[in-house]
């Protein structure tokens, strides 16, 4: 099976910015909301929020790491769809698309890594999230529970990093030993490499 990871937080903290460093040969790019990168880039990258389109580009990309930027749009654009669909029913079926897509992700080949890159959100509590369209939606299914790694973006002093630990407060978590510091810079392509070191993974590199 592959390793799926989440990366969530708020606007500008650096989220899609953190796949800077990929190569072409290294990863595949999913754009959900369909923004241009916000830095000049080489890669290729499939425009669409469509399930069927992205089930169908994960079992075709070559590259070895894969990201589905920016997720939470799936759902969000599916909401805004059926926003004249009364009854509880579209909330299920929002649960049941976005379950099947992680899913099917990571039952992808083992040397594979994917990544949804998504919106934070914070509850009446002050403990932060991956944002969904509410809370029909968080009551069908626990997103964070359905990946290995979950990180977040923190913003100090004007440097951009990922938080690696558990505040207490957040869902972020990592298995025991792949991260030293509880803040790294926010560079995904080094996060994939420490993740395939840690549980030796190998690295099919795509061409053409």
């Amino acid at each position: 099976m592959a390793i799926i990871a989440m990366l969530y937080g708020q606007s500008g903290t650096g989220k899609s910015t953190s796949i800077r460093n990929f190569t072409p040969n290294d990863v595949a790019v999913i754009n959900v909301s369909g923004k241009p990168l916000p830095f000049r880039s080489p890669l290729r990258t499939l425009n669409t929020d469509n399930y069927e389109r992205i089930d169908d580009a994960l079992q075709r990309i070559k590259q070895p790491s894969i990201i589905i930027d920016d997720a939470t749009y799936l759902m969000t654009n599916e909401f805004m769809r059926t926003a004249r669909i009364s009854g509880y029913q579209k909330f299920t079926d929002m649960a049941l698309n976005y379950y099947m897509l992680v899913r099917r992700a990571a039952a992808l080949p083992e040397d594979k890594i994917v990544y949804f890159i998504g919106h934070s959100e914070t509850d009446d509590k002050g403990n932060e999230k991956f944002k969904t369209v509410g809370k029909l939606l968080d009551e069908k299914v626990t997103l964070e529970g359905l990946y290995t790694i979950v990180l977040k973006t923190v913003v100090q002093d004007g440097h951009y990093f990922f938080a690696t630990h558990n505040s207490g407060r957040d869902t972020v978590k990592s298995p025991l030993g792949m991260f030293e510091d509880d803040l790294i810079p926010n560079d995904l392509a080094a996060v994939d490499k420490i993740i395939r070191e840690y549980y030796g993974m190998t690295k099919e590199t795509a061409h053409g």
